[in-house]
């Protein structure tokens, strides 16, 4: 699933193409990745808007309007939003298109049709997205050790757990959980009301860096995820654990186990996470 990196990555490469742009029109293929209001309410509100800024919460992608509305746009596990030229041959499971009026297109598309769009018009309340459940964000100022330990350290979960947990600490995924309990050299399936002020103040400095990392690399593809213009992450090569089951710890040298961890498959170093 795309995380914070790679929707903040979309998010940067489309801004470029897509501020100021008009909304010439919109064709829905498959009118069920809309998820609020209903298709033709959200085509023809569409329809002549201009955009106005790119913005991120969590593994949202927000498209704010000039008459004050924002789309918003989650990719799950297998969405693209991409800018192309309009005579592109249409690829399978492209569900909707938006005509700009520079005669280009921006294309939703999902292979297992898991994510969703949903246009909340300006002063609307926000009930259907999710993002009002959101915690802070890993680059808030108020995000920090102090911050994890009350929100976390008297929860009877792992440490994974709780991190990817959405009401706790918005846009962190499986990726990135995996290689912050690695950077912090915590194991993953640690609970958390085990865990010292001093792991708390690791794994909290560990985050944001390996975050910012992973958007200076155009973010992780493994399989689906690729960028607003197309082009796949970079930042692969450079993960320390998640992916490298059985492989050698490039700190220690030593196998890499593989386990799962509240349903999640999850990797670590036996030696360097104690």
């Amino acid at each position: 699933m795309p995380e914070l990196p790679e929707i903040e990555t979309v998010k940067r490469t489309l801004s470029p193409h897509l501020l100021g742009r008009r909304i010439e029109g919109v064709e829905l293929r498959r009118a069920e990745v809309v998820k609020h209001p209903d298709a033709g309410q959200f085509a023809a509100a569409l329809r002549g808007a201009y955009i106005q800024e790119l913005a991120r919460r969590g593994k949202y992608l927000l498209i704010r309007l000039q008459n004050g509305a924002t789309l918003a746009v989650h990719l799950r596990m297998t969405g693209r939003l991409l800018c192309v030229e309009a005579e592109r041959p249409l690829k399978a499971h492209t569900h909707l298109i938006f005509r700009l009026d520079d005669g280009r297109e921006l294309r939703f598309s999902d292979t297992r049709r898991f994510g969703g769009l949903w246009l909340l018009q300006a002063g609307e309340r926000d009930d259907c997205t999710g993002m009002h459940k959101l915690g802070v964000e890993p680059f808030d100022a108020v995000f920090g050790a102090e911050y994890l330990q009350q929100r976390l350290g008297r929860r009877n979960i792992s440490v994974k757990q709780g991190i990817l947990d959405q009401s706790v600490l918005a846009g962190l995924g499986n990726i990135y959980a995996d290689e912050a309990c690695f950077a912090a050299a915590l194991l993953p399936q640690k609970c958390c009301r085990e865990l010292s002020a001093g792991e708390w103040q690791a794994l909290a400095a560990a985050i944001p860096p390996i975050l910012e990392a992973a958007i200076a690399n155009n973010g992780t593809t493994f399989s689906d995820y690729l960028d607003g213009e197309g082009r796949e992450g970079q930042n692969m090569p450079y993960l320390n654990v998640y992916g490298r089951g059985g492989q050698p710890c490039r700190n220690c040298g030593a196998a890499l186990e593989k386990t799962r961890v509240g349903g999640r498959g999850t990797v670590y170093c036996p030696h360097c996470q104690k």
